[in-house]
Formats: structure tokens, C-alpha cells, sequence
């Protein structure tokens, strides 16, 4: 792999080619972004049914939300003979409860195994863990 040299102007992150981003697979796009770009407060770039991208607003980064009609959803905890999770995404907040309140109200679910005090493990939508922490 190549890599792609930044712009010289770092301020103008639209002229930069060095873009990356986390791509998730959904069942149903327009559900998935709803939920991340409101958990998050990141603007929808561009959205259709067979697929999304969030503006993370700094940087060059993206979420991504890709159409998969064969999703599975992953088992949390994982459990040896299923779907498992291929990643997950961590997000640093100030108030774990009031943060998990509030992925709970757009929609996430609150699993029963929690490996860490200072840790939430939450299902999104369509079931990919993501964690909140302090």
C-alpha cells in the first residue's frame, strides 16, 4: 500500500487526499446513519438507500454506512459458532450515565455483560457494539 501525501495546506481538509474511514454494514442505511449522526451530532455528507457517509466535521475522517441485504448481526458477547464483531468503535464522554441515557433514547441497547466499571458496551441499531468510556 501506498501512502497518500497530506496536503501542505492542513486547513483545507477538502483539498486533502489522504481521507479514511470506518465503513459499517447495515440492513437498512437510512436507520443506522440516523443514529450516528444524531449519538455523534455529525452531519450526513451524502446518504441513498444503498449508502451513507458522516462528516466527522475535523480531520479526514468518516463514517460510512454501507447497504447489506446478508447482514448478520454480531453476538455480544461473542459466542464461539456465530456472528461475531469484526470491530467496534470507542467514543471518550464526560457523563457515562447521561451518554449512555442518550444512546439509549436513539435507540441502542444496554447488554447485560459489561466487562469494565468506567465502560459501556451499547448496540447500535443494528446490533454492532460500540463502547462509550470516560
Amino acid at each position: 500500500m501506498q501512502e497518500r501525501t497530506p496536503s501542505r495546506d492542513p486547513g483545507d481538509r477538502w483539498s486533502r487526499s489522504d481521507w479514511w474511514g470506518v465503513v459499517l454494514d447495515a440492513p437498512d442505511v437510512a436507520v443506522l446513519t440516523r443514529f450516528y449522526s444524531e449519538l455523534r451530532g455529525w452531519p450526513v455528507w451524502k446518504q441513498d438507500a444503498e449508502g451513507s457517509a458522516l462528516d466527522l466535521g475535523e480531520g479526514v475522517a468518516y463514517l460510512t454506512i454501507q447497504h447489506n441485504p446478508d447482514y448478520v448481526r454480531p453476538v455480544w458477547p461473542a459466542t464461539p459458532g456465530h456472528q461475531q464483531m469484526m470491530l467496534h468503535l470507542d467514543f471518550e464522554v464526560t457523563d457515562l450515565d447521561e451518554a449512555v441515557a442518550r444512546a439509549l433514547a436513539l435507540g441502542a441497547e444496554l447488554p447485560e455483560h459489561q466487562p469494565q466499571e468506567d465502560v459501556r458496551v451499547l448496540l447500535d441499531p443494528a446490533g454492532h457494539p460500540f463502547c462509550l468510556y470516560t
